[in-house]
């Protein structure tokens, strides 16, 4: 369950091209708009580090997991949202700034909750403790390279040249589109030895995962009283993991290829249902929009450029 070249050279050079796109997409006001109301990172934030992993608990007991199958859900669960999780909510049309500083905020804090939650899982289902440690300077470099530095420079291209970051936009989404498409391929190819048995065993769980936080994202968003596309922001940072890191931490700090199922089935099942989420988001957003359009001005006012 190694990552080949195509996962661990392709898509990070991808992933940056495709921040340089989204980039393009941003302005200075959208982060300030997501810092000066934080409703939508408190929530998102909230639930991405301490609901998650619960349910993910839940849904061990519920489906009578074994301890290895608990344990890789756990940690599954516990791991931020991805960088892909940006491009999906660009795809959908919802929040990009507030998907970006989701998923900034949630991996810095996830380097002190993941381990937590781990220990806390092998001592529950095995009776002992590991000490995991995320290497910190890695991490910060990895999301400074792969988001910030990206994500910079195309809000600059934009400053200097708005008419070329417009066109580029329909570009960035079939680029990301495709290499969505290819990273799915190359997950099944790496585990296609094993890829039905590993689909019975971790596949309910994980659906139900995925599932649960999309539905926890849309719904606590819209009970707190946010808009559509920070709801559409926080459901696709629940739904979309960063399944990497989960590889990283039962492979390489566990030595658990057993424990390395969930994280890896949950890379796979993530990506249709995420393609589901942008057919809906895409939806409702442009539903939302026509319906502002088409709402009748107070008396006295008319419509104006």
């Amino acid at each position: 369950m190694e990552s080949g070249p195509l996962i661990s050279i392709g898509l990070p050079i991808s992933l940056f091209i495709i921040m340089i796109g989204i980039g393009m997409t941003l302005t200075a006001r959208d982060f300030h708009q997501v810092t000066v109301k934080p409703a939508g990172l408190i929530l998102g934030s909230a639930a991405q580090i301490l609901l998650m992993p619960l349910l993910a608990f839940a849904l061990a007991w519920a489906l009578q997991l074994s301890p290895a199958m608990a344990v890789g859900l756990v940690i599954v669960a516990a791991c931020p949202g991805g960088t892909t999780s940006n491009l999906f909510t660009l795809l959908a049309r919802g929040n990009v700034a507030l998907s970006i500083v989701l998923t900034v905020s949630a991996s810095m804090i996830t380097i002190m909750t993941l381990p937590v939650f781990t220990n806390y899982a092998l001592s529950l289902y095995y009776g002992t403790q590991q000490d995991i440690v995320l290497p910190f300077g890695k991490t910060v470099l990895m999301l400074s390279l792969i988001v910030l530095l990206p994500v910079a420079i195309g809000m600059l291209i934009k400053a200097v040249q708005p008419t070329l970051a417009a066109r580029a936009e329909n570009v960035v989404s079939i680029f990301g589109g495709l290499v969505l498409a290819l990273l799915v391929a190359g997950i099944i190819y790496g585990i296609r030895d094993r890829f039905l048995e590993l689909l019975v065993q971790a596949g309910p769980a994980a659906i139900a995962l995925n599932l649960l936080g999309v539905a926890v994202g849309l719904l606590s968003c819209k009970l707190a009283g946010l808009g559509k596309r920070e709801g559409l922001a926080v459901a696709t940072e629940l739904g979309i993991k960063n399944g990497t890191l989960g590889l990283m931490v039962t492979l390489t700090l566990l030595k658990s290829s057993e424990m390395s199922v969930p994280s890896a089935i949950y890379g796979v099942i993530m990506f249709p249902i995420g393609f589901l989420l942008v057919m809906y988001g895409r939806r409702i957003v442009v539903n939302a929009e026509k319906t502002n359009t088409d709402a009748p001005l107070p008396a006295g006012e008319t419509n104006r450029p």
